[in-house]
């Protein structure tokens, strides 16, 4: 028995020879290479997860069944951005016999689709082949800037400043150096259990480079480099208002804290033109949708005809939905425990360390989210612009067995997200449950 032991020791030893040796060789990279091969093993992953699933596609409304990869990775709401895409936006807002508005294209922010038309222009490539490579891009270059993000984070660590603090005592115990941090916290966003989004004709892998280059601007207090950056994540995804909120804060902390930190006048000016400019971004889209269709409310009632009371109040959906799956006592109570999860977390050691405007950003963006959201599974997705969680994660422990259990994970939950929620299958009442 001890022998048999042995012998399977030393033939897993054998095996795990050949992938340490290489290693020091990928240590020797430039980070970028590094950082780039992460993200390509993530993707050909996510491939893998789509074409084995696409397998179990039976007839829909794309469909016959079966599809082939970018058949499948072509549906939900990439048919919406290819609408977009092909047809523009509608002129007026269609609505039933009630006057009530019916869902449209004005839900969906124009910069992926308009990239997407260059893309076309220039290559002579169809929408189904130069939407996936657009976002499969951007889904590369947002990696590598949030690499970059996290790489500041780790390297600043900047003492006593309320709208940097990067403090050196909260970051003991961990070891690693900002390099390993930075490339595991980039490994985890690349395997999130929603990063196959990144691949398919969604917005999220453009909104999530523009997002993470906004962030790295603010941080870096080069706030006029982050005034085009924030704009253009504006018309991507609808993240404005969060943002709007963080760089307010983030001024208001600055000149609080003037005394210990500077802030001359110059750099002031800049941050008030970040502040007001972020305010105006936040409000560029739905004032595009007025303009164009002469309805003050064609966007909020836009998003209004996407929900199933067909109204957006503050909150309340929250408490709705707690109510539909506690009952009447608990709905109320789950949102407020959800609350005190959330505050308790941002608060936990490991988030401290990503230091105040990160945490602000995740708090601003979970607030949005608690106003405005109508929860149901697309939420999943909603949440990836907290991404600098990923590195709160990698903060827990230094352990490489740890870092490395947390991708397994992400990627088996990958599995069950694209299995569970982008394939289509009709529920008994109709319809089916979005991605």
């Amino acid at each position: 028995m001890h022998d048999d032991q042995l012998r399977r020791a030393t033939a897993g030893e054998s095996l795990a020879a050949p992938l340490r040796s290489l290693v020091p060789v990928f240590a020797r990279w430039p980070w970028y290479v590094q950082v780039g091969l992460v993200y390509a093993a993530a993707r050909f992953v996510s491939w893998c997860i789509f074409v084995a699933v696409a397998r179990h596609q039976g007839p829909g409304p794309w469909g016959d069944g079966e599809p082939g990869y970018l058949d499948f990775i072509n549906i939900w709401d990439s048919e919406w951005y290819h609408r977009i895409y092909s047809e523009g936006y509608p002129g007026e807002i269609p609505r039933d016999d009630s006057g009530n508005a019916l869902t449209n294209a004005w839900a969906f922010y124009p910069l992926f689709p308009l990239l997407v038309r260059v893309l076309t222009f220039i290559t002579g490539l169809p929408w189904i082949v130069a939407a996936p490579l657009l976002a499969t891009l951007a889904g590369l270059g947002a990696v590598l800037m949030i690499y970059k993000l996290f790489l500041l984070i780790d390297r600043r660590r900047l003492r006593g400043s309320a709208s940097g603090t990067f403090d050196d005592a909260a970051m003991a115990g961990v070891r690693r150096s900002p390099h390993e941090n930075a490339l595991w916290g980039a490994a985890l966003v690349s395997t999130f259990p929603v990063s196959a989004i990144l691949q398919v004709p969604y917005a999220e892998s453009l909104h999530l480079l523009l997002l993470a280059a906004s962030l790295f601007a603010l941080l870096r207090r080069d706030y006029l480099m982050a005034v085009p950056l924030v704009l253009l994540m504006c018309l991507a995804r609808p993240t404005g208002v969060p943002f709007a909120l963080l760089v307010l804060v983030h001024l208001l902390l600055r000149i609080w804290h003037r005394r210990s930190d500077p802030f001359p006048a110059g750099e002031a000016a800049k941050a008030g033109l970040l502040t007001m400019v972020s305010g105006a971004g936040a409000l560029a889209w739905p004032a595009i949708a007025w303009w164009v269709t002469g309805d003050m409310r064609a966007y909020t009632e836009t998003e209004a005809a996407w929900r199933s009371d067909g109204g957006i109040v503050p909150f309340l959906p929250w408490v709705q939905t707690g109510q539909r799956l506690f009952g009447d006592v608990l709905g109320w109570v789950a949102p407020l425990l959800l609350v005190a999860a959330v505050v308790v977390y941002l608060d936990s050691t490991a988030v401290r360390r990503l230091g105040t405007d990160l945490r602000l950003w995740c708090a601003s963006y979970f607030l949005y989210l608690l106003v405005f959201l109508h929860p149901q599974t697309s939420t999943f997705r909603l949440l990836f612009p907290a991404f600098p969680l990923a590195l709160a994660a990698v903060y827990v422990s230094k352990s490489r067995a740890y870092r490395a259990s947390v991708i397994v994970l992400f990627t088996l939950l990958q599995i069950v997200w694209v299995a569970w929620l982008w394939l289509w299958d009709e529920l008994p009442g109709g319809g089916d449950y979005p991605p």
